[in-house]
């Protein structure tokens, strides 16, 4: 009887662990469990499948959902169920998984990185960037010629300019965001 309870222990620890763990050879499981946790708000283990140049990112995201104070805004966003995540493409140190939006049909590209060993989600500033910009080029927008322009135009703008800009911005963002909730 103590060795069978024994064994039983021993089988629901493994159990519990594998459960628990990722498969860090593996970019596209990595990148599956990134969002998960991110779906459950669980920063702390997205920091853990993610860069560290991601930190400042996650931050970000961490003091917006703070700030959002549970509301559903976002709920569903990193809903795995409504996303197709294609093969990772590993070329040395680097990878990328293409995960397609079900409903819209949108693909974005994904990069992952080695760091110790393990693939890690690149969820920094520049990489978010470059995802933006592929977005932009694929809709017909030369986007490096589009942030060059903003880049100058940032340069001959004061600073109450700037401060009425990001305000109008966010203004305008809320109504974006009110017309797509109304869909």
């Amino acid at each position: 009887m103590k060795k069978l309870l024994m064994g039983v222990i021993a089988l629901s620890s493994l159990f519990m662990i594998s459960c628990n763990s990722t498969d860090k050879s593996d970019p596209k499981a990595v990148l599956i469990s990134f969002f998960d946790a991110l779906a459950k708000k669980d920063i702390a283990a997205a920091r853990k499948l993610a860069t560290a140049e991601s930190k400042s990112m996650l931050d970000m995201m961490e003091m917006g959902m703070k700030m959002s104070d549970g509301k559903k805004e976002d709920d569903g966003k990193y809903d795995k169920t409504k996303m197709e995540f294609g093969d990772a493409k590993v070329e040395g140190d680097k990878a990328t998984v293409a995960v397609k939006e079900k409903t819209s049909g949108e693909t974005t590209n994904f990069t992952l990185k080695k760091e110790d060993g393990a693939w890690k989600v690149a969820f920094d500033k520049s990489s978010m960037m470059n995802m933006g910009m592929d977005k932009m080029n694929e809709k017909g927008v030369n986007a490096d010629s589009a942030v060059n322009k903003g880049m100058e135009e940032l340069k001959n703008m004061n600073m109450d300019s700037l401060k009425d800009k990001v305000n109008e911005s966010m203004e305008k963002l809320e109504e974006a965001t009110k017309k797509l909730e109304q869909k």
